[in-house]
């Protein structure tokens, strides 16, 4: 397929840049505000995620900006950092890890990260931004300062309590407003309308009820320290003093590079799982390569973080409208972005008069669709194996923070893969006659370390006086440490015991004894009722009167 340049088709990828951006805006805003960063940065990682990795990015389709799957990571930095322009070092280190894992062609890491971790990953954060939300919501001006750990607020209650008991009515009926259009908005009623942005009419309609309020009675509507505050810039230069620099005093903190390795980690893993969902979305079915989309990441995020930013990531939610409104290049990324950079520049006046309220109910809502029911019941339906971690992490990560969330929900799952292996070395068949037990075990094609215990035990629970044929014809790897037991068991266990062992199909570099013989052979084939011709008479005769039991009696069991 001939390569179309960027500026192919611009009326569609204008229409859709436009919607973009309409969808973008009061996310920007609303992600900087639960991340309790400036406003202005938030605007800001739009500007660069549209304009720079939307040019430098593989992807036709996806679309780059601040991600709520962020804001519990800045949040929880900010308020041990203390300091926004020190944070800003690790957005910087996030990026140049991303550029790093770009050209050593790390692109397949989010396939080693289990999908209930990472589900769980993204209902914790779900769950904590409706927590975290909740004050602006009705209007808790605390919120501006407090997290969830402030010894005065005590532990997640207590922080939800307090935010009850400063209600401002007018903050409630706002944000009640903007949850009820984004919830309508998903139903067929409105299906013809969805081409305008749900997020546009909350934000509208709460700063229009909110100008109602003030001008019926000026005491009871929401005051600025409830609204967005973004910096009015008089003229070209002042515009361009509003962009915070990175104080690089942060580079020699300890916890800044760990900010940054985790805010690298995490988003390259969102980044990755956009960008395949995007590919698959695309009706052209283009590829991107991930680790090119790695590079255009990290050197956003460089940006973004000297320039006063947001983290980035590709966002599943603005990529998802582009593809719907009709995109057909990476110009509509681009074009949203410039028209965040005009928007900030030229109206903060109109900017400043959106509620917070409005803007805590699409991060309400947004949570609620990271961690809605449906998740819940189809990580249920996994099993107990798939249910466990994505519980452990998701009450993990809010109780504590993302990355230990992440490290048990892994260690869990870590956990339940090791159990799954040690219980799958070998097929187990037993059948017991008048002159003992016949058994054989079949070993898989791969016997690692993580079986040695399961292995060890069955040995030692095979009954004294029974014949053992230990088969390793379909085995292509033994571990040394397996290979010890069995020779062990041969050498001491079995003769204690009084066990023939038969050991079949061993390759000559696993130096095992060589103790079968025909009848041993003959025997490990009983369960294919395969007597060669050759056989003796004696010998036969015993084969088929064994063999007839064995094949309709014999059971194959997993251990």
């Amino acid at each position: 397929m001939q390569k179309q340049s960027i500026f192919s088709n611009p009326r569609p990828n204008f229409i859709s840049g436009l919607i973009v951006f309409l969808i973008a805006l009061p996310l920007c805003l609303g992600i900087a505000q639960a991340s309790h960063a400036p406003l202005f940065a938030g605007v800001v990682a739009g500007i660069i995620g549209g304009i720079v990795v939307g040019f430098l990015s593989p992807s036709q389709l996806s679309v780059t900006g601040p991600a709520a799957g962020l804001t519990a990571i800045v949040l929880a930095a900010l308020t041990e950092l203390k300091a926004f322009d020190i944070f800003l070092c690790s957005v910087i280190i996030a990026g140049a890890v991303q550029l790093i894992l770009g050209f050593v062609k790390a692109g397949g890491i989010a396939n080693y990260i289990p999908s209930s971790v990472i589900e769980g990953m993204l209902a914790g954060i779900g769950l904590t931004i409706i927590i975290k939300q909740l004050p602006d919501a009705v209007g808790y001006v605390k919120n501006n300062t407090a997290t969830m750990t402030d010894a005065d607020d005590g532990f997640m209650l207590n922080f939800i309590t307090g935010a009850l008991q400063h209600i401002q009515p007018a903050a409630i009926v706002i944000s009640v407003t903007g949850i009820v259009i984004l919830l309508l908005w998903q139903t067929n009623w409105f299906k013809k309308m969805r081409l305008v942005p749900a997020g546009l009419i909350v934000v509208l309609i709460g700063t229009i009820i909110n100008q109602l309020i003030i001008s019926i009675a000026p005491g009871n509507g929401l005051d600025s320290s409830h609204l967005v505050s973004l910096p009015i810039a008089g003229s070209a230069s002042e515009f361009i003093h509003q962009f915070t620099l990175p104080n690089f005093s942060g580079f020699s903190n300890i916890k800044v590079w760990e900010t940054g390795l985790i805010i690298a980690i995490v988003a390259s893993i969102e980044t990755l799982l956009c960008i395949e969902a995007t590919d698959k979305m695309d009706p052209l079915k283009r590829y991107t390569s991930p680790n090119k989309e790695l590079k255009a990441q990290g050197i956003g995020n460089i940006i973004s973080g000297l320039l006063g930013g947001l983290p980035l990531t590709s966002v599943i939610v603005r990529t998802s409208a582009n593809i719907n409104a009709g995109a057909k290049s990476k110009l509509s990324t681009i074009i949203h972005g410039v028209l965040l950079l005009i928007c900030v520049a030229s109206i903060p006046v109109l900017l400043n008069l959106i509620p917070k309220a409005s803007l805590a109910a699409i991060l309400i809502f947004t949570g609620y669709r990271l961690c809605k029911p449906s998740m819940f019941r189809h990580m249920w339906k996994g099993g107990l194996t798939e249910f466990i971690p994505f519980i452990a992490t998701l009450t993990a990560v809010v109780a504590l923070d993302l990355l230990k969330g992440v490290g048990i929900g892994l260690l869990i799952s870590i956990f339940y893969i090791l159990r799954q292996n040690m219980r799958i070395p070998y097929y187990y068949i037993r059948n017991t006659y008048s002159n003992g037990d016949i058994v054989k075990l079949t070993l898989a094609q791969e016997v690692s370390f993580l079986n040695k215990a399961s292995i060890k035990t069955t040995l030692d629970s095979i009954l004294p006086d029974s014949n053992l044929i230990i088969d390793a014809s379909k085995s292509e790897y033994i571990n040394f440490d397996v290979l010890d037991i069995i020779r062990e068991f041969h050498d001491v266990g079995a003769r204690e015991k009084n066990i023939k062992v038969s050991l079949v199909g061993f390759k000559d570099i696993y130096k095992v004894p060589k103790t079968y013989s025909e009848k041993d052979l003959l025997s490990s084939m009983l369960h294919l009722n395969e007597i060669p011709e050759r056989t003796s008479g004696t010998h036969r005769e015993l084969l088929q009167q064994l063999a007839k039991p064995l094949n309709n009696q014999a059971k194959l069991f997993e251990i």
